[in-house]
């Protein structure tokens, strides 16, 4: 497989001692959707103990919502709480000899960044105000080479990201949550997206839509009931 896995972890959901082993990026919650500074801990420990790349998983202050509902925020405010929650994670990972490589905004604010380009360009200052060596994870779509304009103006390099438990609408964005079709539940599904996606390029959308995308790694989220199942068949499936 030409690219990695990543999923989104030390958000309580008790299954990342399992996947941790099978992944080869962890986007470690930091407090504001999910998690807290005992939990950060750990979840660095872990890690490190399975060698794993260590991402922040920034979100709104949403702790009820678990980070899924957009807050109405200035450029400053935005830029503000990314820096607090990066830096909160880094400092447990310089105590365990590891470090942040790069920052996967979560729910909300992830979805924001790609709709709203002040707020990407606040989540990229506050990045670069402080390791422009760290990266910035993002929805791989149609208009890469946009965000990959934005992007070098503050010095940041980006990781274009796919998800094989998502569907796509045809315009490349995540068919959203409160849609029944919005969670891929079967394996052979998520199977198959990766493997059209290795070997030809593209994904299909919903409408059967072919999305040519790069990708620079796969996301399976930790909250899917079925995400340790997909993670070790897509381990075992591309060795």
């Amino acid at each position: 497989m030409k690219f990695k896995l990543n999923c989104d972890m030390g958000e309580g959901f008790g299954l990342d001692e399992q996947i941790m082993p099978y992944i080869d990026m962890t986007n470690l919650a930091c407090g504001y959707h999910a998690g807290d500074a005992l939990i950060m801990q750990k979840s660095v420990e872990l890690a490190v103990l399975n060698k794993v790349e260590i991402g922040a998983h920034p979100a709104y202050d949403d702790r009820e919502g678990f980070g899924r509902v957009s807050i109405d925020c200035t450029f400053e405010e935005i830029n503000t709480m990314v820096l607090y929650q990066l830096g909160a994670l880094d400092a447990l990972c310089k105590a365990n000899n590891t470090k942040v490589t790069y920052v996967k905004p979560h729910g909300a604010l992830y979805n924001d960044m790609i709709k709203d380009k002040n707020i990407f360009k606040a989540i990229l200052k506050a990045i670069s105000s402080y390791d422009d060596n760290i990266k910035l994870m993002t929805l791989s779509n149609q208009n890469n080479t946009i965000y990959n304009e934005i992007a070098s103006t503050y010095g940041i390099s980006l990781l274009y990201e796919v998800f094989a438990d998502r569907n796509y609408n045809d315009d490349g964005t995540l068919v959203s949550r409160a849609k029944d079709n919005a969670i891929i539940h079967n394996e052979n599904d998520v199977l198959n997206i990766v493997k059209t996606l290795d070997n030809e390029g593209y994904i299909k959308s919903i409408n059967e839509k072919k999305l040519y995308l790069d990708v620079d790694s796969i996301c399976v989220h930790g909250d899917n009931e079925k995400a340790l199942d997909f993670i070790k068949i897509l381990r075992g499936s591309f060795k």
